[in-house]
């Protein structure tokens, strides 16, 4: 089974399904629930904290994820970064921790954690056997409330995170040519900055702008803990209240609205970088799913555009495949082609197409036959076939993840993210459902006119592509943790 490619979290594809921040439900279209209680709980500490409870008592395992509703949307200009700065610092100590002992205390208990940042958010996560989900409540609690760490640890830092910038954007043609895409796409959403920061802003960060942006924003009342795997709910909560629960209550700051223009012609840009083959990105402004069951009409079309990008990418023979790439060498127009579309962060949605054109294809051919395969879709619709392909191996995709607790926590986090209730997963599942063929041809022919379009295309500089490949052995390599 092809994994269904979708955004999350500033990832360019994932392994199932996930909308956004969303994946489906458990229990959905007859697949059958475990035996044991996995009843959700939902709680609101004193000092506004959340905690989410899922048990899953099939494992002696437990997946502990603290959320924090604060991302690189939330950042200013000449601050770019600063949330994923803070991530890394986040890492470097308490007044009862040295730099670094955090992630020795984990692996000691048996567990392994790490951290992420997005547009949306960010978050710290654990396993851990069971036994020890107090331990790691305790260690988290701890550099939540008081994070700490030296200005000359904050200097050895960015330079780590400099190197990884370089490393998974600079040196990356796709990954520069879709930062560039964001910053022309998007006029004046934050979105429009890259997460890991622009390379001068990262270069001028102080360690107190890093500390301000731990004061302003990692506050009880705007994280969430979400807790799954083998736990006794009362217990967990009277832990929670033991460590979070003493963190000092202040207010969340206020958050302006910030709204993209309407977009009124088309953009283009070329990104000349060192790569091997050329390559296409289109995006498309699009509407954000408020709610996972909402009726208004920008909702039932973020969910109708959510089918539009299976359809043409979702499983193996989907439209982009059987049309662009499925075809022997000197008659495809793509070695691949894809389609995506994240319509559930904070901000607005995008659906993006792109491809690789095959060996002697040019680029401009290949954006128009991608434009087809849409315009297709706007003029003869969709079959049922293929709108019941693609929810049955939504069906499929669920039940695969239900064994792992940490897609379990990840995926209550998201919702939380959202503004969404706990059982939001299950009411999403019922809306996609309810996706018809008509509003799936309806959104195929209002969303993706020429003037609503930006167009990137990477042009390869294989002169600096040898340069640089001559230079790779010279170069030290630094180990990214985050």
């Amino acid at each position: 089974m092809k994994p269904i490619r979708f955004n999350f979290s500033g990832a360019v594809r994932t392994v199932m399904l996930v909308l956004g921040t969303a994946s489906l439900a458990s229990h959905a279209w007859g697949a059958t629930p475990p035996a044991a209680d996995t009843t959700v709980q939902r709680h609101t500490l004193a000092n506004g904290l959340t905690l989410i409870i899922k048990p899953d008592h099939r494992a002696p395992t437990v997946a502990h994820m603290l959320w924090v509703r604060v991302g690189a949307m939330d950042e200013v200009d000449g601050t770019s970064g600063v949330a994923h700065v803070l991530e890394h610092m986040m890492f470097k100590g308490t007044p009862s921790l040295k730099p670094g002992e955090f992630s020795r205390r984990v692996a000691a208990l048996g567990g392994r954690e790490n951290a992420f940042t997005s547009r949306d958010m960010t978050a710290y996560h654990q396993q851990v056997p069971a036994a020890h989900l107090e331990a790691v409540m305790k260690l988290e609690a701890d550099r939540f409330a008081h994070n700490q760490w030296a200005d000359d640890e904050f200097k050895r830092e960015i330079e780590v995170i400099k190197e990884e910038r370089r490393q998974r954007v600079d040196d990356q043609p796709r990954s520069a040519l879709h930062e560039a895409l964001s910053a022309t796409v998007w006029k004046a959403h934050p979105y429009r900055r890259p997460v890991i920061g622009w390379m001068a802003d990262i270069e001028s960060l102080t360690p107190d702008d890093v500390r301000g942006f731990h004061q302003r924003w990692y506050t009880p009342a705007n994280a969430a803990v979400v807790i799954a795997g083998d736990v006794d709910p009362a217990q967990v909560l009277a832990w929670a209240q033991a460590t979070y629960g003493q963190v000092p209550a202040r207010a969340v700051p206020e958050r302006k609205p910030r709204t993209e223009p309407p977009q009124t012609g088309a953009k283009r840009i070329d990104v000349k970088a060192p790569a091997e083959q050329p390559y296409v990105a289109m995006a498309f402004h699009g509407p954000r799913l408020t709610d996972p069951d909402a009726a208004d009409a920008a909702s039932q079309d973020a969910l109708a555009l959510v089918m539009l990008a299976a359809i043409l990418d979702g499983y193996e023979g989907a439209r982009l495949g059987r049309q662009l790439v499925q075809w022997p060498a000197g008659q495809r127009l793509a070695d691949s082609a894809g389609a995506y579309f994240s319509g559930t962060g904070r901000g607005p949605g995008l659906f993006m197409l792109d491809a690789t054109p095959a060996e002697g294809k040019d680029p401009a051919q290949l954006a128009q036959a991608l434009r087809d395969a849409v315009a297709q879709v706007a003029r003869d619709g969709v079959t049922a076939t293929e709108l019941d392909r693609v929810k049955n191996q939504w069906r499929a995709a669920e039940v695969y993840k239900l064994d792992a607790v940490f897609a379990q926590a990840r995926e209550l986090g998201s919702n939380w993210v959202q503004g969404w209730g706990v059982d939001a997963s299950d009411r999403l599942l019922q809306s996609l459902r309810r996706v018809t063929a008509e509003q799936v041809q309806a959104v195929a022919g209002r969303y993706f006119g020429s003037e609503q379009s930006t167009q990137a295309v990477l042009v390869p500089d294989r002169e600096a592509l040898a340069q640089r490949q001559q230079a790779a052995g010279t170069r030290p390599r630094v180990t990214l943790r985050h």
